[in-house]
């Protein structure tokens, strides 16, 4: 993937209208990942293999250790589309335990109407897991294509549609989305809350399979029988953030 994936996140669940708000995305406790649908018990992956929560899928290499409770997916090796268990395995709590693979910030002048947010949020597209060596050595040379692009990314323009649920903010984050060199107009669903002295931000979105390769140019080849023969429908990817507050040197 070219320039990688920049996924922007929103802002803080409150504050004054006139105080801008500047958050930064701290890498130890964030995470994006990527789930292929129909995902034939395989095909997802993370950049925080160490969550608890977390499990590689079937055909994976030897040495994980995998929590008792987590089940294979109820689809097991069928074809079968899933696009309500998006993520998988997905994360109950924000923990210091990732790799340092996501990155970016937000600035928000405005969290009362939520105009002018702007933001950036960068992946380097290496650092994606699926937890088969031979996979992911082949997805990062031939599919991703990390030497020439070494990030995946979402740049917000803007934030639309907020609601408010209890303490939880809905909103839908515009902006563009660069992958493989490519840059297209995205949407993506976001969730904030506040969590562990910051804003925990879940966002994700949806491509259809198709596109990966006539829109963002990543070689069908490479993809195989997946897209070839249309298996394959969507590829959601995703992030889950934890942002702390920017503070001024000297502040």
């Amino acid at each position: 993937m070219r320039q990688g994936l920049v996924l922007a996140v929103l802002v803080t669940v409150g504050g004054s209208a006139q105080a801008q708000a500047r958050w930064i995305v701290d890498s130890k406790s964030s995470l994006a990942w990527w789930q292929i649908s129909p995902h034939m018990n395989h095909l997802w992956a993370t950049t925080c293999p160490a969550e608890p929560s977390w499990r590689p899928g079937e055909g994976r290499s030897t040495g994980w250790s995998i929590a008792r409770w987590l089940r294979t997916p109820m689809a097991g090796d069928l074809s079968v589309a899933d696009t309500v268990h998006v993520p998988l395995y997905p994360r109950y709590q924000a923990r210091d335990v990732c790799t340092e693979a996501v990155h970016g910030e937000v600035v928000a002048p405005d969290t009362v109407t939520w105009r002018g947010v702007r933001g950036t949020v960068a992946v380097k597209a290496e650092l994606l897991i699926t937890g088969h060596d031979q996979r992911d050595r082949f997805t990062r040379q031939a599919v991703l294509e990390v030497q020439q692009y070494p990030e995946i990314r979402f740049a917000i323009d803007s934030l639309v549609d907020v609601t408010r649920h209890a303490d939880t903010l809905k909103a839908r984050a515009v902006g563009v989305f660069s992958l493989h060199g490519e840059n297209r107009p995205m949407i993506a669903a976001v969730r904030i809350w506040h969590e562990g002295g910051g804003l925990r931000v879940l966002g994700k979105f949806r491509i259809p399979a198709l596109a990966i390769v006539r829109e963002y140019g990543v070689s069908a080849v490479a993809l195989g029988l997946g897209v070839g023969v249309k298996i394959w429908q969507d590829l959601f990817m995703g992030v889950d953030l934890l942002m702390r507050p920017h503070t001024p040197a000297g502040s």
